[in-house]
């Protein structure tokens, strides 16, 4: 009467498809009392599977413990081979220890799911080779290969600053035997001696661009080293005797493409990973480990990898002040690009003669879409579709769910009122400026799409995207409103992760599309509500995924009178013509403001960001774009200037 409903409960609520540790405990609990019970043995077979663990060579200790639990005690399954263990379907962490030879970390999955015949929870062998003790350089680890790639050896942490400081010590900036590739730099090669001349610290020494006087700031020894170039991180490289991954081979060490984490496994990586926007940390001071036992592929430093790419070289991972879904992402720079975000590791080949060309061919994504070359629907076929995003207006039903004032800047209300399909509420969180008097302006957001991993807004306040692209506007005089769309945080409901690419052909993406509209009118239908809201000053204001919004809300809701998209553009996916954003972006007429990066392969400028611009039916006076020589990144310092700006110039300035 307890347990099993419970458990019920706990399977069909579960926040992420390869996660059922909880509802098997439960089940182990109740297996105590009604061992025979046919609903208990129903349930347990929805929220366990059979796994193996195999290792060469054999008879080694196997140990396992939850992912999210680092800290936890190991289990101790027993000695290797295991063969079909009933357990709990969920990620793990594995340890593998025999005498004599190196001790191998892991993360696996108990299951995974075969796309081929669209099953989930089949079960998954884990498979691990042991190297003998001092077979494999200090600080390294096997990484298992695929069958395009044979098994190398990978760095377990990112290069370190005192680890670079040898190479600079041993005058790594002046033996040009290390530095095997020509410097090129907008069509001009440059000599030995100007290339040099830039690759200085803050005081002209020889080394990276964060340090000073030849050296990092002390306590820092075991920090990654950032602020260099791809030629600074290559040329270690080659002092080390070593080589800077390819995107392939970084993308297998993460486990892609060898072993299946769970579709779900960034969600569980980044909240244990460093991308919290404070800075770099010593390297493995976070607990977010990858697939064969690296630590900080997710955050800390972004890393370089061998790869060219049409505007310089590939960078993975992300860094400490990006968004989480940069982990798995390809982005670029320029080779001389000395940002504070760049760091690196290095691998080591085992079999080199054996690896494929392909791999360490530049990255070249596939032919885009011309959006110049094609043509919007007519006006009627719009006003048709646009009409899919009308409602007939309800009572709102809208109830203030909590009010905290403990911040010294804002008040910041949860409100919840009836969405205007199926039976749903929406949640909005309402931010207000303490320090100025309403009636507010009001910016509206629309998040990345990160928020379609989160679990819950109730920490939203401390959410990456609150702090760096929202709070600056509130304690700058301006309300926010912060919708949790369908389909993100605790309104996730399954959405397939492709809808938020706008990667599906589908009616059923068209109808996700029109429940994204509706629930950001009936949030501007809340703040019509409210006395302390100008409704008459009304900003968009998206952010990735919202800035591919941009395209669409500003042309359909007309209560709008200002937009701000950070770092968005075209999709280079197809959907069907009424949700197809090139039908609605000449329609939007507000003035618009784009930041964006000039390296953003997201969002690349030739084909994805200056088509949106020129295509925006903005008047050109009232529309600019700004390019930074970033990434998927626009520096906060520029976010926040060119964003009250524009909000003072088209809403006037607060009161």
């Amino acid at each position: 009467d307890e347990l099993l409903p419970e458990i019920t409960q706990v399977i069909n609520s579960s926040t992420w498809s390869e996660n059922y540790i909880d509802a098997y405990k439960l089940a182990e609990e109740a297996k105590k009392y009604i061992p025979n019970n046919p609903k208990l043995v129903e349930l347990l077979s929805k929220c366990s599977t059979n796994f193996s663990v195999h290792t060469d060579p054999p008879e080694a200790k196997i140990y396992m413990r939850e992912y999210t639990s680092p800290e936890s005690a190991w289990q101790l399954l027993g000695l290797s081979p295991l063969e079909e263990i009933r357990g709990p379907i969920g990620i793990f962490r594995w340890k593998m220890e025999k005498e004599r030879y190196e001790t191998v970390s892991a993360v696996s999955s108990t299951s995974y799911y075969d796309f081929q015949v669209r099953k989930r929870h089949l079960p998954y062998d884990i498979v691990r080779t042991l190297d003998r003790k001092d077979s494999v350089p200090t600080g390294m680890i096997r990484v298992k290969g695929t069958r395009d790639l044979p098994d190398f050896l990978m760095d377990q942490y990112e290069v370190t600053n005192k680890q670079f400081k040898e190479f600079v010590d041993k005058d790594g900036y002046k033996r040009k035997e290390y530095w095997k590739h020509e410097f090129k730099k907008n069509g001009t090669v440059l000599t030995w001696e100007e290339v040099m001349a830039e690759f200085v610290d803050q005081t002209g020494r020889p080394g990276p661009a964060t340090w000073q006087a030849g050296t990092y700031p002390e306590g820092q020894d075991d920090y990654p080293v950032t602020g260099v170039s791809w030629y600074e991180a290559d040329a270690y490289a080659e002092f080390k005797g070593k080589s800077l991954p390819t995107i392939n081979h970084w993308n297998t060490a993460r486990g892609a493409g060898t072993l299946v984490l769970g579709m779900e496994f960034p969600s569980i990586i980044i909240p244990l990973s460093n991308f919290e926007g404070k800075g770099p940390a010593p390297v493995g001071s976070y607990k977010g480990m990858t697939a064969f036992g690296a630590y900080d592929m997710a955050g800390n430093a972004r890393e370089w990898c061998w790869n060219e790419s049409q505007k310089g070289r590939c960078l993975r991972g992300g860094a400490w002040n990006d968004a989480g879904y940069m982990f798995g992402n390809i982005t670029a720079a320029s080779p001389f690009d000395q940002s504070e975000k760049n760091g690196f590791r290095c691998v080591l080949y085992i079999d080199r003669d054996r690896i494929p060309d392909k791999s360490f061919q530049p990255f070249t994504p596939g032919a885009p879409r011309d959006f110049y070359k094609e043509t919007p629907v007519s006006d009627d076929v719009f006003n048709w579709y646009k009409e899919q995003f009308s409602y007939d207006k309800t009572d709102l039903n809208a109830q203030v769910e909590m009010r905290d004032e403990s911040s010294n800047e804002w008040i910041h209300e949860k409100i919840t009122f009836d969405a205007v399909y199926g039976n749903e509420r929406v949640i909005a969180h309402l931010f207000l400026p303490k320090k100025y008097a309403p009636p507010y302006q009001t910016v509206v957001y629309f998040p990345g799409i990160g928020s379609g991993t989160m679990k819950s807004s109730e920490n939203l306040v401390r959410y990456y995207e609150f702090e760096r692209f929202l709070s600056f506007i509130i304690t700058n005089g301006r309300a926010v409103v912060y919708p949790v769309y369908k389909g993100t945080f605790e309104r996730r409901d399954g959405i397939p992760r492709a809808f938020h690419w706008m990667n599906s052909l589908t009616h059923e993406y068209v109808d996700y599309l029109t429940k994204l509209v509706k629930d950001f009118k009936r949030s501007l239908d809340y703040l019509e509500t409210r006395e302390d809201i100008d409704i008459s000053k009304l900003a968009y204001y998206g952010y990735s995924w919202g800035g591919v919004m941009g395209n669409i809300i500003p042309a359909v809701e007309e209560r709008l009178k200002v937009s701000i998209l950070s770092l968005g553009g075209m999709f280079q996916t197809y959907v069907r013509p009424e949700a197809e954003p090139i039908n609605y972006v000449t329609r939007v007429k507000i003035p618009t403001l784009m930041l964006n990066g000039k390296y953003d392969m997201f969002f690349p400028y030739e084909t994805c960001v200056k088509p949106m611009f020129d295509l925006l039916g903005t008047p050109e006076e009232h529309k600019d774009l700004k390019i930074y020589e970033t990434d998927h990144f626009v520096p906060r310092n520029e976010l926040i200037k060119e964003t009250l700006a524009w909000l003072d110039r088209y809403l006037g300035p607060v009161k």
